[in-house]
């Protein structure tokens, strides 16, 4: 059963184009990793998005390694779905009343919020002849509301679509563009190893990346108001705690978001435990359900 809601505001702020310095993932040590040096009186290395691009490629996969990813999905899962099994929740689709309208997928794509209209509408252009496109009219209308109107059959729809695998692919592609590579992007460039790059994720999940106080970015920027990120010279434990703190804030007042456990027993767990590189075997809870992966 899903017990988040979902958020997706498709607004990213300036400084997300700004580096700050960043140092290497913990235990990398390689050359290429060296803090690049600042440039203008902000203190700040001002890149082109190309010589970035290039900067990150060199950098430790972190959670973008293979197996990382897969417990990334595992990890959101456990807090999205009561489940470690992540490839079940394709035809996934409920109302959950967060008033976001219908929750559905891998990751929580909502007809309220845009993300289900964008995952739609991408999914359309290449599979035409799909059982979701007579749908784009009403999931146009109720996009940023919670109505159901013009979408009676759609859940049915959406279930049987899922049995495509070109479908499964659309997911698994707007969810890697729109929520995995941009979060693991920017803790990457906040100087982040691993566990603060899936603390990202999960947030960009969650929250959506808009820059609302109560969005991943308007949560990102009030944490570091609170201390600096390893990219800026502080401490990432420090920076790691502010991050959940404000986070946590920001769930607390959505009723839907109440239950904090993905931060309480989850991640918070393995900051304590100085597990930055989330090694495993791993063990947390969420929602009082215990989980392991070895």
């Amino acid at each position: 059963m899903k017990r988040a809601g979902c958020l997706f505001l498709a607004i990213a702020p300036v400084a997300t184009l700004v580096v700050y310095l960043l140092g290497p993932d913990p235990g990398s040590g390689g050359p290429d990793d060296k803090p690049s040096a600042s440039q203008g009186s902000d203190g700040l290395a001002r890149e082109t998005e190309k010589e970035l691009q290039e900067r990150i490629a060199k950098m430790p996969p972190g959670l973008a390694a293979k197996d990382k990813k897969e417990l990334a999905q595992q990890l959101v899962s456990s807090a999205e779905n009561s489940t470690l099994d992540w490839r079940a929740n394709y035809g996934y689709i409920e109302d959950i009343g967060d008033g976001n309208g219908y929750t559905a997928g891998i990751i929580g794509f909502c007809s309220g919020t845009h993300d289900m209209l964008k995952l739609v509408e991408s999914y359309t252009q290449d599979h035409p002849d799909n059982g979701l496109a007579t749908y784009l009219p009403a999931l146009r209308a109720v996009d940023g509301s919670d109505s159901h109107e013009g979408l009676e059959g759609f859940p049915e729809a959406w279930a049987k679509e899922a049995g495509r695998a070109g479908f499964r692919e659309a997911q698994v592609r707007l969810r890697d563009e729109d929520y995995f590579d941009p979060a693991v992007r920017q803790a990457k460039m906040d100087g982040l190893s691993t566990l603060g790059q899936f603390a990202y994720y999960d947030a960009m999940v969650q929250h959506g990346p808009g820059t609302d106080p109560d969005a991943f970015h308007g949560i990102r920027e009030e944490a570091m108001r609170r201390a600096k990120t390893k990219a800026e010279g502080g401490d990432e434990k420090a920076y790691l705690e502010a991050f959940l703190d404000v986070r946590r804030e920001a769930m607390e007042t959505k009723e839907a978001h109440r239950d904090t456990s993905r931060i309480d027993t989850a991640q918070r767990v393995f900051l304590e435990a100085g597990n930055l590189q989330l090694d495993t075997p791993l063990a947390w809870k969420v929602y009082g359900d215990p989980y392991r992966v070895k």
